[in-house]
């Protein structure tokens, strides 16, 4: 019987990781997919555009925009580094909501997914803790609120195991009483990649769908649902056994691969594992991995402190882009 390797398919819910399994060691273009690439300061800013239907189905992502920013060295607590990410993704974001249409006028409402008794899937309810909030000032004083800052309100819905509540649900009954322009949805996300674990925020105006990245599908934060536009920051917090295991036998391969000795090394040690695809080896450490307790959800030891620090530099730029009255210079009062 023929294995339906889609089933032992990469999870991840970055747009640039899709991208790159769709293209292959090649990077051959794909019809439908635009991209555009930055670089300075140690700091990289992918912008994705996924224009119709074949990219969409050729990548695995709806139709959209994503703009990806990776600074490996993040995992170095560099507080300068910290506050210059800050500011790359406050003007990444602004120009973003400029983008689709979203104004400064606009009434925003932040929803932080996840569960903030999790360290990993803590991240949403840590940036709401740090976002500068607005809205109460403009329904009990709007005569008093000085330029320079918008309607700003957030919640931190829990997790359905908490509530009892799907948090899509939620949210709907709040959009639905306050009416708010735009959603900001945050959450933790898993990748497939161990480099950018705790090192990547991504940006996206598809919405999205809590809990994705651990393989529940739960009813979406999304325009067609709440019928208000909806973009979600998220950052990958979580890697798969399956797919370290999978990661390091790759990074063995090319190890043995640059010894010199036309391979050899490679055949010896890797044997088999050299020679089929990365799905099927994917498959086969799922099959080990699965007696021993399913495919276990990893995130590093340093995770209390990361969780801390990268929620702190998306609220950060969040309450920059979204206050004028807020910049590099006093956004550090607005947080803690």
């Amino acid at each position: 019987m023929e294995l339906d390797l889609q089933l032992y398919s990469v999870r991840t819910d970055l747009a640039v990781e899709a991208k790159e399994m769709a293209q292959g060691p090649l990077e051959t273009p794909i019809p439908g997919v635009n991209e555009e690439v930055e670089e300075a300061d140690g700091i990289k800013v992918t912008r994705l555009g996924v224009a119709n239907n074949a990219g969409s189905q050729a990548i695995g992502r709806a139709i959209g925009n994503y703009v990806t920013l990776e600074v490996p060295a993040l995992r170095g607590g560099d507080t300068g580094l910290q506050q210059k990410v800050s500011v790359v993704f406050a003007r990444e974001f602004e120009q973003f909501m400029n983008r689709i249409g979203i104004n400064k006028n606009s009434s925003v409402l932040i929803v932080g997914l996840g569960n903030w008794n999790v360290t990993p899937d803590s991240l949403g309810p840590l940036v709401v803790e740090n976002a500068l909030i607005t809205r109460q000032f403009y329904e009990l004083v709007p005569d008093q609120v000085s330029p320079g800052y918008r309607n700003v309100s957030a919640i931190a819905p829990g997790v359905l195991g908490l509530t009892g509540i799907e948090s899509s649900e939620v949210v709907q009954g709040i959009v639905d009483r306050t009416k708010p322009d735009v959603i900001i949805a945050i959450d933790a996300l898993a990748s497939r990649s161990l480099e950018r674990i705790n090192t990547t925020i991504q940006i996206a105006d598809i919405g999205i769908h809590p809990g994705s990245g651990i393989g529940n599908k739960r009813r979406g934060l999304t325009k067609e649902i709440l019928g208000v536009p909806c973009i979600a920051i998220g950052v990958p917090t979580v890697c798969y056994a399956s797919t370290i295991v999978n990661n390091v036998l790759e990074m063995m391969k090319n190890h043995f691969g640059q010894m010199g000795d036309g391979g050899a090394h490679t055949k010896e040690i890797m044997g088999m594992l050299d020679d089929i695809s990365e799905q099927e080896r994917l498959q086969l450490v799922k099959e080990v991995l699965e007696p021993l307790g399913h495919d276990l959800i990893v995130t590093p030891k340093e995770i209390d402190e990361f969780i801390e620090e990268i929620a702190n530099i998306v609220a950060s730029g969040l309450n920059a882009a979204l206050h004028d009255a807020v910049d590099p210079g006093n956004v550090g009062a607005y947080t803690h």
